[in-house]
């Protein structure tokens, strides 16, 4: 048999309503065929595409109506297939009895309670727009569920949406008898990818979402933790984010935040940098399609951090840079000349040199090293003094700039 016999296959979806009951939604299946002697009949089967569960119903033609109408064409008609809102359909044709390659198959999107006429008849839409506010004083999302003639029981729930929406608490049912339509969630924190999900307590009932918090992002990049044993630095959004993630020296209160070199990371998920200087100059840069934000963890007075001092030396004609440590480190000092522009020319004068503790205790006795440099470097104008640690991977300097060196003594802290 010619696959030319089967000639079009048409979907469409219909409405059955009752009076106080609202509708539900049927898939009507229509075929247009050329009808051949060996032919006893049509079926069509609709498989649902998320559950693999299928229908069929077969049409039958009278040995009659095959003698009076060979080779003329015909168009059928089958019963209505029940389909739920937002179903995805694949529905195929086949002669009875079967002939290889004589098929017709279709894959159908039910229409979803966005379509105007779904919307306003099937119950089940009239339920699922529920509406909310947000109590930020008690961090709870108040969710009304609106009430509806033979709606079934509905859930809600809150859910962090990544690729799919993972839960944050059990799901919330909503009985028909319930005497409050009004459920309480409560958060924790604003965050842009927390929504509420509602659906109907149904087989491929359709989950509407609504994320009160989508423009906050702020919460976001508070995410940062230090781990002091191994001076690790982490970031890890609780949200999806697309951008870069860098640390970043910020000299002083107010100023431009300048990236450290080699820190650059993409900030798709968690970020980590190993043997990182607690300064309270040393940031964290995140650059996304909303513009930069910065953040200094080690500004909170719990973090201890390293200082430099310069002072006239012992030995005419040098000046000594001091630094003091909480704790075991290297120290190397640069002299800048500034520039109007970013970045200041440096380069490398010497190691710093360490200094035995007398008590053993940095606490006590926290010098931990020193260089002497010569007087006449430092104290041209537009010079800067900067102190590195050597002995982690990422550190922010300290910097003096600009000393009056007729009575030499600063601090950077």
């Amino acid at each position: 048999m010619s696959p030319s016999v089967l000639e079009a296959l048409k979907l469409t979806t219909a409405m059955k309503c009752a009076p106080h009951e609202g509708c539900s939604l049927l898939l009507r299946v229509q075929a247009s065929l050329i009808l051949h002697d060996s032919l006893r009949g049509l079926e069509a089967c609709s498989m649902n595409l998320d559950t693999q569960e299928t229908q069929c119903q077969n049409v039958r033609v009278s040995r009659a109506s095959r003698r009076r109408q060979v080779g003329r064409q015909l168009q059928v008609h089958f019963d209505c297939f029940e389909v739920s809102v937002a179903q995805s359909l694949y529905v195929t044709l086949r002669t009875v009895p079967h002939f290889c390659g004589v098929q017709l198959d279709q894959q159908y999107h039910v229409e979803d309670c966005r379509d105007e006429d779904v919307g306003r008849n099937v119950p089940v839409c009239f339920v699922e727009k529920f509406s909310y506010w947000v109590d930020r004083s008690r961090k709870v999302i108040l969710v009304q569920v609106p009430e509806a003639p033979g709606a079934p029981d509905y859930y809600v729930r809150l859910c962090l949406k990544w690729f799919t929406c993972e839960d944050v608490g059990a799901p919330v049912r909503v009985t028909v008898n319930r005497m409050s339509r009004t459920v309480s969630l409560p958060y924790s924190q604003e965050l842009p990818c927390l929504c509420l999900e509602g659906w109907s307590a149904t087989p491929d009932a359709v989950r509407m979402q609504a994320c009160p918090f989508e423009d906050e992002t702020e919460a976001l990049w508070d995410a940062i933790r230090y781990h002091p044993g191994d001076q690790a630095l982490s970031w890890e959004p609780a949200c999806p984010v697309s951008g870069h993630v860098s640390l970043c020296w910020r000299p002083g209160p107010g100023a431009l935040c300048h990236t450290l070199e080699h820190s650059g990371r993409p900030a798709h998920g968690r970020v980590q940098y190993p043997l990182v200087d607690a300064q309270p100059q040393l940031c964290l840069k995140f650059s996304t399609s909303r513009g930069f934000r910065v953040r200094c963890p080690f500004q909170e007075r719990r973090f201890q951090a390293w200082k430099m001092t310069v002072q006239p030396a012992a030995s005419q004609g040098h000046l000594r840079v001091t630094f003091f440590s909480p704790s075991a480190a290297h120290f190397q000092v640069h002299l800048c000349h500034q520039r109007k522009s970013w970045a200041p020319a440096c380069r490398p004068v010497l190691g710093a040199t360490a200094l035995p503790s007398a008590s053993g205790d940095f606490m006590a006795d926290p010098a931990v090293a020193f260089v002497n440099i010569p007087r006449d470097e430092a104290c041209v104008p537009n010079t800067c003094i900067q102190g590195w640690r050597t002995d982690v991977l990422f550190s922010a300097p300290q910097q003096l700039c600009d000393l009056q060196c007729t009575a030499t003594q600063g601090t950077a802290d």
